[in-house]
């Protein structure tokens, strides 16, 4: 039995499919999405369509991220948030062009059943995007922390390897977990194409929106697969690489 992470997809369906591939997933692994399966490359209600006939077959969880937020309000309200719209809403609705009421709905529910975290038997915590509360994602005032929060990541890799995870010194909001996973902050803005460690943190979004690649990593090996750049996969597009 094996369990994968899952980075942010952002519409990038060929992307997902050929990592799933390379992943060679069975029946007994379980995925865990990390969050931001739309806004960006043109297929964003094609790979929510496909993650629910995904979730019929495989062990799934889905967590859910800021601009999945964005969409379910759109969804739901059907009023376009000019923030999400200048962020790859504009790209999520084109791609929800011939779909019924019937099938929007159906994606309406998909999104409002995603947690905004999920902790194993293991005690590792994997949220879209952080939490600022020193006693856990489970006292988190703020829940839209969860899906907007940089600032555990940002603190994480200022962090003195040296420090112990038994010192005074280490910060309280990473002492809850044995590790944690995230997504919401690319890699490739620290010029790294590939999943991230900082203290006991693993950021697995490694740059899909933008001129990345698709990560998946086993979390308990730590190895890992990855699709070809995104921009190589959808060659007339620019995706979220606006200017």
């Amino acid at each position: 039995m094996r369990t994968f992470a899952i980075g942010d997809i952002h519409g990038g369906l060929k992307a997902l499919i050929q990592l799933l591939n390379k992943m060679e997933i069975k029946d007994e692994d379980t995925l865990i999405f990390m969050g931001d399966y739309v806004d960006g490359w043109s297929e964003s209600a094609q790979v929510i369509t496909f993650l629910i006939d995904l979730s019929k077959n495989f062990n799934c969880v889905f967590i859910k991220g800021n601009h999945d937020v964005w969409c379910e309000n759109w969804l739901r309200e059907d009023r376009v948030d000019p923030v999400w719209y200048m962020h790859g809403g504009k790209e999520t609705i084109d791609s929800y062009a011939g779909f019924s009421e019937a099938k929007k709905k159906k994606h309406l529910d998909f999104f409002e059943s995603m947690p905004l975290y999920y902790i194993d038997g293991e005690n590792r915590l994997f949220v879209h995007a952080g939490f600022t509360s020193m006693h856990g994602v489970e006292k988190e005032v703020f829940k839209e922390s969860l899906y907007f929060d940089r600032t555990l990541w940002e603190m994480a890799l200022t962090m003195d390897n040296r420090i112990a995870k038994d010192s005074t010194l280490y910060p309280n909001r990473l002492k809850h977990y044995s590790e944690i996973f995230i997504g919401h902050t690319p890699t490739i803005n620290f010029n790294v194409g590939v999943p991230m460690q900082a203290a006991n943190i693993w950021n697995i979004d490694t740059g899909a929106a933008f001129t990345g690649k698709l990560s998946g990593m086993n979390i308990d090996t730590k190895a890992f697969f990855q699709s070809d750049n995104l921009p190589n996969l959808y060659p007339n597009e620019k995706g979220r690489n606006k200017g």
